[in-house]
């Protein structure tokens, strides 16, 4: 991969990134010296890799190798054999607990739990337990060796301890005797590695020894006297025996770790490549980063992918496609509206993906092996730029045409600025042209509407623009594909503050054609919104539908489920009545089959009659079914109204209001020939037909209720009339009885002669609103009065 594009997308900070979560010196080496790889193999397994480890990361926490140093060079002195030192054995014994420890934390909680890649790199390591506890036993810090190194050192140890006492005694004796006079302090100290004692210039004479050092003015001299110059010497031979005690201490540890020389070599290049493959893991838990696809077919597809040098709660996730429908992709939009991020975004996870790093972007994102990545992009974006400037964009422009191949990704930014914008575009389409002709997947930024035109108009060349709030006058910077951005300059001009005949002036300088075209992007860019706003608010019905759909079927699951549950207890509960019912009374029939046999008493039989009777009635209240409870109305007295068409919930019969109700809620009410006072709570109100008639209609009202008044009486005497008068006041009675909805009434005319009671049924015949008629039964009237039955 060429230096310059590994620059120009700052690929560097992301491997500086990596270092950081490194915790060994070879592993931080590894993350500096991380190069994007173009085989796929490799690509895949360190992605794999990657991949398992920061799935370890999640399930048991991270794994420090802190204690990894580099210690090849102190391997290599073992390999010609050397001693090594103890700061050196103490990083050996480090190395070995660093295995250890990473042994175990590789250890799985399951049998069956599934293997990773990583597995066989910690089957590899061997702790070498015994050699690194034998280092910490002997050598305690880099400056002190254990004296129970070997019993060798112990003793020598112990002998120098003795020595010293008697010297710090013998001396003791000098700072608290006679001699203190002689004495500048009463102190003990050490000249050239030898006890010594301060004595003043003046009476050096006075103390008989080897005089060792000066002060600096010269009024002190150090003195080791004569009687402690044996022990001194004792003791110097003592250090010396001791520092031959350390070295064969050191050189049988260097010994055994010469031993194992090669799974301590194994240790340490395993240990530094996990500390880089969990370095890796770190960084993609950082980023919220998940693993790529890769093909060898040139597609790039992103899903809200975020630049990773961008802040988390700053970065707008972008959707990129490329190289599957079409090779070139060309982005417009305004200034500061995304274009170089987008660009930097897909050639920097580019190469990131192909050095085994996951890309900040949502799972199934895809990428593509590219052997080489060319990238222009120039943080300048200014209108001043030089003719210097578009030479060294033209520079790079000539070296990506000679090397680029159908396995490299080019990018572009700007492509043709810094020059006469009609040559420019025409540059710029010209070089695009040639790289789409060969079918190099290339994405490139620009302000150029000829390019927006080009890439409308040419097969397999997409636009894409940097959507941009012109009422905020800020960028939204999502991604667009397929949609060509506008430069949106007299609409935030405008809202600068620019001069309304200003803005009028400059669109007179633009040719018809332009104008057109950016009403159409304009009309274009309305009608995505239009139909992103429509397509959010389906898909959140849809959402709602299948929830509730979800819900709905739920609850007819649970209906199911308990309606099977009730008929199969009621089933089982029936089966046991039957079963009990059956099984007593084939005992009763044996009973009374007994009585056939066998003399039983009148007063048995008839207790054993008693019981079955007994037993069939519980029987009968078992299996009955339980009436609902009865309605309660909530009628008031304001509710009703003489005529007014009631139920009477209690018997379950229509009628209707005779009376107001009195202080109690109790009214009266006709029900066909009886009339009963009932309790309001007792009713309720129902609807009747409503019959329309010519003649009703010429009163205005249009309809009648099929109801009269309450003075409608059952019952019509009839006696002492002619038979004319009669039938004249029946005719009227009857009407009004059966529009009071009166079941039946009584006509009372009396027996006499027979004459009248003829006549009324005469009359009675020709009616059809009659359905029968009779005289009434012994008791209630005999052949005096005749009972009517209306039709219902």
């Amino acid at each position: 991969m060429n230096e310059k594009a590994l620059k120009t997308l700052e690929y560097y900070k992301i491997t500086e990134q990596l270092e950081s979560f490194a915790t060994s010196s070879l592993g931080k080496d590894m993350c500096r010296r991380l190069m994007p790889s173009a085989e796929l193999a490799e690509i895949e397994l360190m992605q794999q890799e990657t991949a398992d480890a920061l799935s370890r990361v999640y399930q048991k926490g991270s794994l420090s190798f802190g204690g990894v140093k580099d210690i090849r060079g102190s391997l290599k002195r073992l390999e010609v054999g050397a001693s090594l030192g103890t700061g050196e054995l103490l990083d050996i014994a480090g190395l070995l607990e660093n295995a250890g420890r990473a042994k175990a934390y590789s250890r799985k909680d399951t049998e069956d739990e599934n293997t990773d890649s990583l597995d066989g790199m910690f089957q590899v390591l061997e702790p070498l337990t015994p050699l690194s506890s034998e280092i910490r036993r002997c050598i305690l810090t880099p400056e002190e060796i254990a004296d129970d190194a070997s019993p060798g050192l112990r003793q020598v140890r112990r002998n120098m301890k003795n020595i010293n006492e008697k010297i710090h005694s013998q001396l003791s004796s000098y700072i608290s005797g006679s001699a203190r006079t002689y004495l500048q302090d009463g102190v003990i100290t050490m000249r050239n590695g030898r006890y010594c004692i301060p004595v003043k210039s003046e009476y050096r004479g006075q103390v008989p020894g080897m005089i060792h050092d000066q002060s600096s003015t010269g009024s002190t001299v150090f003195v080791e006297p004569m009687a402690v110059v044996k022990l001194n010497n004792d003791l110097r031979e003592l250090e010396a025996k001791e520092q031959a005690e350390i070295e064969i201490i050191l050189s049988n540890l260097s010994q055994a770790a010469a031993e194992s020389l090669e799974l301590i070599q194994d240790d340490l290049k395993i240990l530094a490549q996990l500390d880089f493959i969990f370095a890796r893991a770190l960084l993609a838990k950082s980023q919220n980063a998940t693993e790529p696809k890769f093909n060898t077919e040139g597609i790039i597809d992103l899903k809200k992918a975020r630049h990773p040098l961008i802040e988390k709660h700053q970065v707008v996730p972008i959707d990129i496609r490329l190289g599957e429908t079409f090779d070139l992709l060309i982005v417009t939009g305004p200034n500061t509206g995304g274009k170089t991020v987008s660009l930097k975004t897909v050639g920097l996870l580019t190469l990131m993906g192909q050095s085994g790093l996951h890309i900040p972007a949502f799972d199934n994102s895809r990428l593509s092996v590219f052997k080489e990545v060319y990238a222009d992009i120039g943080d300048e974006q200014s209108i001043e730029q030089s003719l210097s400037t578009f030479s060294s964009h033209m520079t790079n422009v000539v070296r990506f045409l000679e090397k680029a191949d159908r396995d490299s990704l080019v990018l572009f930014d700007e492509l043709g600025a810094g020059t006469d914008p009609t040559e420019g575009a025409a540059l710029a389409i010209a070089i695009l042209s040639h790289l789409h002709r060969q079918g190099i997947r290339t994405m490139a930024t620009t302000h150029y509407s000829e390019l927006k035109v080009y890439a409308l108009s040419t097969q397999g060349v997409e636009n894409a623009s940097c959507e941009f709030d012109v009422e905020t006058l800020r960028p939204t910077y999502r991604l667009l594909i397929g949609v060509p951005g506008k430069s949106n300059a007299f609409a935030i001009s405008s809202k600068l503050g620019l001069p309304d005949y200003i803005i009028e002036k400059a669109k007179e300088q633009i040719s018809q054609e332009d104008e057109s075209f950016e009403d159409v992007l304009t009309s274009l860019e309305e009608s995505r919104k239009t139909i992103e706003s429509e397509q959010e608010e389906i898909a959140k019905y849809k959402e709602e539908i299948k929830e509730l759909k979800a819900r709905l079927e739920a609850k007819e699951d649970r209906l199911d489920q308990q309606k099977e549950k009730i008929l199969r207890n009621a089933n089982e509960e029936a089966h046991r009545i039957l079963r009990e019912a059956k099984e007593y009374a084939d005992q009763t029939m044996k009973i009374f089959n007994k009585a056939g046999k066998e003399t039983l008493s009148a007063k048995e039989l008839e207790a054993q009659r008693e019981k079955l009777r007994k037993r069939v009635n519980d029987t009968g209240k078992k299996i009955a079914l339980k009436t609902p409870e009865k309605k309660k109305s909530s009628l008031t007295p304001k509710d009703i109204s003489l005529g007014d068409s009631v139920r009477v919930l209690s018997l379950n019969v229509k009628g209707t209001i005779s009376s107001k109700p009195d202080a109690k809620g109790m009214v009266y009410v006709q029900m066909g020939i009886l009339r009963s006072k009932v309790a309001l709570s007792d009713l309720e109100l129902i609807d009747e037909p409503v019959i329309t008639g010519p003649s009703l209609q010429k009163t205005g009202a249009g309809k009648i209720r099929m109801s009269k008044s309450a003075s409608v009486r059952t019952e019509i005497n009839l006696l002492g009339k002619t038979v004319d008068e009669a039938v004249a006041e029946l005719d009227k009675y009857l009407d009004d009885a059966y529009l009071a909805h009166l079941s039946s009434v009584r006509i009372v005319h009396g027996k006499g002669t027979g004459a009248l009671r003829k006549g009324v049924h005469n009359y009675l015949k020709r009616l059809k609103y009659v359905d029968n008629f009779h005289l009434a039964e012994f008791g209630e009237g005999d052949a005096g009065v005749t009972i009517v039955e209306f039709k219902k």
